[in-house]
């Protein structure tokens, strides 16, 4: 076990426990803007389709039934303008995390062969090299990158920390890249529904890949869009020469996302309402914190999407910390997400609104 473990990074979020402390200790509590879990309910037509697929005492399948698959390949085609997607197009994954952490050892990667993902990232991303003996880079332009040896190519758009988003012309160049050097690219889109100031697109609409999902694969969750965090429910689209494989490595292993969730997540992906009126929540908490952070002397970069805002005040991200913590208001470090993050801090859009209330008014 050691020898897997050691090949891992010091899990960064330990290093927040004195700040939380600080946070906490404040006489009107902590407001917690550090992690993107959502707080606000599961809908109810999620929920009530939950209930009443609890009576499964089987086994489910990896692929999903076919119910969950029509589910899946309705959206892909309805929200993200893909063409011609077939159930061989789609495969469900339990929760994104552990796809983004397991996908190199399942891909068969290992020494020599080199993974690469932005210079500000998820570390994840990293995490998944690691266990895979494989080699990382990050990168500013992946067209840049020395294309021999490179193996996987991450994207991610709308960008976790950062919020940026990838321009149309932006992504159709680099996927004609990767295909150009036979590079396997995935785009991790599971912020695709919050764009705020730009409206993100995916790398399965049709203008950017042509109409072929040739080496190409999209990553979605329902975390973020359907509060369903802890659901674990997301699901991979795009090249079936890549889903096909993948599909029976993880039916040897089990990874078998539960009956219930399956039924919760065709609820899901069939209503948009709810999203919709969770986009106009957090819409709302984004333009106040947004508005205070800058009032009390921050510079908000990028940010035109996903659940975070990206800020600094010219200093060390600790420095940061410590002075938001002062106030009773904790938030990530940008450092966690890279070294170039080193004097930003990531500002979570996921607290209630009377927290974000209070968070305002310390400001």
């Amino acid at each position: 076990m050691s020898a897997v473990s050691d090949r891992l990074p010091a899990f960064p979020w330990d290093k927040l426990t004195p700040y939380k402390a600080t946070a906490a200790a404040h006489p009107d509590g902590i407001v917690d803007l550090s992690v993107g879990t959502p707080v606000d309910p599961v809908p109810e037509l999620v929920q009530k389709a939950l209930v009443a697929a609890a009576d499964s005492p089987g086994y489910p399948t990896v692929w999903g039934t076919p119910e969950l698959r029509d589910a899946i390949t309705g959206w892909v085609e309805r929200r993200l303008g893909a063409r011609g997607v077939t159930h061989r197009h789609v495969l469900p994954v339990v929760g994104s995390k552990e796809l983004v952490a397991w996908l190199p050892t399942q891909l068969g990667l290992g020494p020599g062969d080199r993974v690469a993902y932005p210079r500000l990232a998820y570390p994840t991303y990293e995490v998944g090299a690691r266990l895979a003996r494989a080699e990382y880079e990050v990168y500013d332009d992946p067209t840049e990158l020395d294309p021999e040896g490179l193996k996987l190519l991450w994207l991610n758009s709308p960008s976790n920390p950062t919020g940026r988003v990838l321009p149309k012309e932006e992504l159709t160049r680099i996927v004609a890249w990767a295909r150009e050097h036979g590079i396997l690219l995935f785009s991790d889109e599971c912020y695709l529904e919050l764009g705020w100031e730009a409206d993100p697109v995916s790398v399965l609409h049709p203008d950017v890949n042509g109409g072929s999902y040739d080496g190409i694969v999209a990553v979605h969750s329902l975390s973020k869009r359907s509060n369903l965090a802890g659901y674990r429910a997301a699901f991979l689209a795009g090249d079936p020469a890549v889903l096909s494989p993948l599909l029976e490595i993880r039916k040897h292993g089990g990874m078998m996302t539960p009956a219930p969730t399956q039924a919760a997540v065709i609820a899901a992906l069939g209503d948009d309402e709810h999203v919709r009126v969770q986009r106009e929540r957090y819409a709302a908490r984004r333009a106040l914190l947004r508005e205070a952070l800058l009032a009390h002397g921050f510079r908000i970069d990028h940010s035109e999407a996903s659940l975070y805002l990206w800020a600094t005040r010219g200093e060390s991200c600790w420095d940061t910390v410590s002075h938001l913590a002062e106030r009773g208001i904790l938030v990530a470090p940008g450092d966690f997400y890279g070294p170039a993050g080193a004097q930003f801090v990531r500002v979570a859009l996921t607290a209630t609104d009377e927290r974000v209330a209070a968070a305002v008014q310390r400001l």
